[in-house]
C-alpha cells in the first residue's frame, strides 16, 4: 500500500511539474551530439545513436513492475505508427524508481519482448537520476533543469530533429492526445 501510494504521490508531482514544463524546455536549448553518445543496447553491443541524427528522439526510462509499465504499448504503437517518419522511441530500462527494474537484461528484453512485442530500441539498465546518471540523462538535465528531469519511471524527454528538447512528459500525463501532438509536430519541423 505504500508503495502505491508513493507511485501516485510521485506521479501527482510529475504531473504538475510537467504543467509548466513546455515554459521550461525552451530554456537550455543545447543539442545533444548523437554522434558524441556512447550507450549500449540491452543486446549487448552499442546503440548506433550517431544514426539518431536528424531523427526525433522520444527518450523513456522504463521499468518492468511499475504501475506505468502497460505504457510500453503505447510506446510501441507510436513507434510503429512513426518510426517510417522518423521517430526513434529510445527506451532505458533503469531501477531507480520504487526498485521497478531488478532485473538483469537479459531478463528485461524477455520481458519486453514477450509481453509487450517491443521492437523499438532498448538500452542497458542505466541511471537516469542524480549525479551518476547516464551522460545523456545529465545532458537532458542541464536542458530542462530540476522541472524536466525523471522522478519516476516512464517519464518521456521528446528531442527533435535538430537535437534539442521539444518538451518532456511524465508517466501520469504522458500518453495520450499531448504527446501525439507533440510527435506530430516535432516531425514536421525541419
Amino acid at each position: 500500500m505504500l508503495k502505491v501510494a508513493k507511485m501516485l504521490a510521485f506521479a501527482v508531482i510529475g504531473g504538475l511539474l510537467a504543467a509548466v514544463g513546455g515554459a521550461w524546455a525552451q530554456v537550455g536549448r543545447e543539442p545533444i551530439d548523437w554522434a558524441a553518445v556512447s550507450i549500449d543496447s540491452i543486446g549487448g553491443d552499442k546503440l548506433a545513436t550517431a544514426d539518431f541524427k536528424g531523427k526525433v528522439v522520444l527518450l523513456v526510462n522504463t521499468a518492468s513492475f511499475c504501475g506505468f509499465t502497460g505504457q510500453y504499448k503505447g510506446l510501441e504503437a507510436l513507434y510503429r505508427r512513426y518510426k517510417d517518419k522518423g521517430l526513434v522511441v529510445l527506451g532505458v530500462p533503469s531501477n531507480d524508481f520504487g526498485e521497478q527494474e531488478p532485473g538483469t537484461n537479459a531478463e528485461i528484453k524477455k520481458f519486453c519482448e514477450a509481453n509487450f512485442d517491443v521492437t523499438f530500441p532498448l538500452a542497458d539498465k542505466e541511471v537516469v537520476s542524480g549525479e551518476k546518471a547516464h551522460p545523456l540523462y545529465r545532458w537532458a538535465a542541464r536542458q530542462t533543469g530540476a522541472l524536466g528531469v525523471p522522478t519516476w519511471n516512464f517519464h518521456k524527454i521528446l528531442i527533435g530533429h535538430d537535437g534539442r528538447i521539444v518538451d518532456w512528459f511524465t508517466a501520469a500525463g504522458g500518453m495520450g492526445p499531448k504527446l501525439d501532438r507533440a510527435i506530430e509536430a516535432a516531425l514536421v519541423q525541419p
